[in-house]
């Protein structure tokens, strides 16, 4: 490999995490980052040619990946959530389709004037919406449950299905086959779909029955996974071209629904390589449009894009939703997002050439159009989904979300006074008694034990950002960390302290899996116990131009301790907060004090 291609290649990876993060940062959607590098590093300053630097390679690189894509998104699809919206599920993948690739297919025909076989492929194409787009939006909308089951199932299961469905009217049409396209495209989708049950059930059961035994090595799991899902993407393939894609799907939704005790780190180790493999992908792909393709889009062309995305899209959803359960606010916004991904771009890289040398007309248009929709959609759809969700109450107003495990009185009064100040909270426990305090308080509470797979179905964890780890019992403590923290962020579990610093230090489970130490070990358990019967309590302050945290550090009394922080903008951190914190005018300090501190101040201390 020459030296060039290393440094293009890395510099792909390279900015791709960097935009990643920018993108977590402005709390903007990272893919339009990426759509944006793209263009800049490829059309605009001629910098990256795609087709130039990895030749022949580069459709493989990008079909590979998008098997791996699709295969982690597989291992996020649980039967518990198909069976919970079953029939709205069904018409999305079914009806909602059949709408789509209809209507679509005629404007494209009626309106660009498309051969048929180019319109009837576009319409395949422009059903795929894909989970390259999908999942990072549901991670950074938080989503209520059920509408991101709805967009997670439709756009995984879809993926596959409108490529297949590609790839069997290219067949027909090449081969200029005799007797129904209807038929024979049924006859295929039934085809893939076997192929697909045989080798990805197959494969899934035999990995489990490997990894139950102990025949594998954990280090090993891992990579024997990818290298299962890249040979029966390859064998899907020889049966049917694009049948891989439904496959590894397959293959991904079998392990996500095993009882496999080591999932989790598949989990893991798969987002991680998901994430580089969308990062780059998306930068290739759109660094590799051509200006002068995407100048040959007419007025026609603009019209019918702008036709997909706001009247047939949501015409189909409608129209097969009807008579379901799902709400209005629901159905609204599954209309509305349907981004296209890394899938349809693929397929259209590929088709549009074919065809263009089989000499159909509009088959020049076939790349532009579907880059255009995905370009068009992306940027519509995620900027817009977190706004609409919230509007529509579908996603969380709270900026900030605090899951405390573990209910005792004390416990509950933090969370009555960080709700007051517009922080979301959710109380868990195990005992139905030990809500009470919490119930009386009128706070949600989710009673259940939070690591059974059954609670954690039930509570909305899109919506927590942080993690409050409360209960008598220290290891439990522990172990709820190290189980939430990959997700929530390590910096985002916390647990309360149970022993003075120094004191039995080499019994305290390492701090490796470990919460951080709530209130910097200056409060433990059992002094929130005691100190709260002699009636302390939690009490708020904000703080002004006249009024700074240095001045009600100085005037509270040296008993009493802080506790949290919270911004103008809703967002909280629990003491000792990082040192780029700075408090200041409006925002909100929660201090823990003694009942003389009640009396004296209570004026000040409970304002806000």
């Amino acid at each position: 490999m020459h030296a060039n291609t290393i440094n293009v290649l890395a510099s792909i990876l390279i900015a791709g995490i960097i935009l990643q993060w920018v993108g977590w940062r402005l709390r903007i959607p990272g893919l339009i980052l990426l759509i944006i590098a793209g263009l800049v590093m490829g059309p605009v300053s001629g910098w990256l040619n795609p087709d130039e630097v990895f030749g022949s390679l580069l459709q493989p690189m990008i079909s590979l990946s998008v098997a791996v894509i699709l295969f982690e998104g597989g291992l996020n699809l649980r039967w518990q959530e198909f069976k919970q919206n079953r029939q709205v599920i069904h018409r999305l993948v079914s009806w909602a389709v059949l709408i789509s690739f209809t209507l679509s297919s005629l404007a494209a025909h009626y309106m660009v004037g498309m051969d048929w076989a180019v319109a009837l492929i576009f319409g395949a194409i422009v059903i795929v919406t894909g989970p390259t787009v999908i999942m990072p939006l549901l991670k950074q909308a938080r989503l209520k449950r059920r509408p991101a089951a709805l967009l997670r199932w439709e756009g995984i299961v879809n993926d596959p299905v409108g490529a297949v469905l590609a790839v069997l009217i290219f067949s027909y049409y090449q081969q200029a086959a005799g007797g129904s396209l209807f038929g024979g495209i049924v006859l295929g989708l039934l085809q893939s779909l076997v192929t697909a049950i045989v080798l990805g059930v197959g494969t899934g059961v035999g990995l489990g029955y490997m990894f139950r035994r102990g025949m594998v090595p954990e280090y090993l799991k891992p990579p024997l996974i990818l290298a299962a899902v890249l040979l029966v993407f390859v064998l899907a393939n020889q049966v049917l071209s694009e049948a891989g894609l439904m496959a590894v799907t397959v293959l991904g939704i079998t392990l996500a629904n095993l009882p496999l005790g080591s999932l989790q780190e598949v989990k893991r180790f798969k987002e991680y390589v998901t994430l580089l493999l969308v990062s780059a992908t998306f930068i290739i792909l759109t660094a590799n449009i051509k200006p002068q393709i995407i100048m040959q889009l007419g007025w026609h062309s603009w019209l019918m894009i702008a036709l997909i995305v706001f009247a047939i899209r949501p015409l189909s959803i409608f129209l097969a939703t009807v008579r379901s359960d799902i709400s209005g606010q629901e159905r609204a916004l599954v209309a509305w997002i349907a981004p296209r991904g890394i899938v349809a771009a693929a397929v259209a890289g590929f088709f549009g050439v074919q065809l263009t040398q089989l000499g159909y007309k509009g088959a020049e248009l076939l790349l532009p159009l579907v880059f255009t929709l995905i370009i068009v959609t992306v940027i519509l759809h995620g900027l817009s989904i977190g706004w609409l969700a919230r509007r529509w109450e579908l996603a969380s107003s709270h900026p900030e979300g605090v899951l405390l495990v573990g209910s005792t009185p004390w416990s509950a009064s933090l969370a009555e006074k960080l709700q007051k100040h517009n922080v979301l909270v959710l109380m868990n426990d195990s005992s139905w008694a030990h809500l009470r305090p919490a119930r009386m308080k009128n706070l949600a509470t989710q009673y259940g034990e939070i690591l059974s797979e059954h609670t954690e179905e039930l509570v909305e964890l899109s919506y927590i950002t942080r993690l409050l780890a409360l209960t008598d019992n220290e290891a439990y403590n522990t172990l709820v960390c190290s189980y939430f923290a990959p997700e929530l962020g390590y910096n985002h579990v916390y647990q309360i302290a149970w022993r003075e610093p120094g004191s039995d230090g080499e019994k305290l489970p390492n701090y490796t899996l470990r919460g951080y130490n709530l209130f910097g070990d200056k409060l433990l358990f059992s002094d929130f116990e005691r100190t709260y019967r002699e009636g302390w309590d939690f009490f708020s302050t904000r703080l002004s131009d006249k009024f700074t945290l240095e001045q009600l550090q100085e005037q509270k009394p040296q008993a009493s301790h802080l506790i949290a922080v919270i911004s103008p903008q809703g967002y909280v951190e629990f003491y000792p907060w990082p040192r780029d914190t700075k408090p200041g005018k409006n925002w909100v300090i929660i201090t823990y004090a003694p009942p003389q501190e009640n009396d004296a101040d209570k004026a000040k201390l409970a304002s806000a």
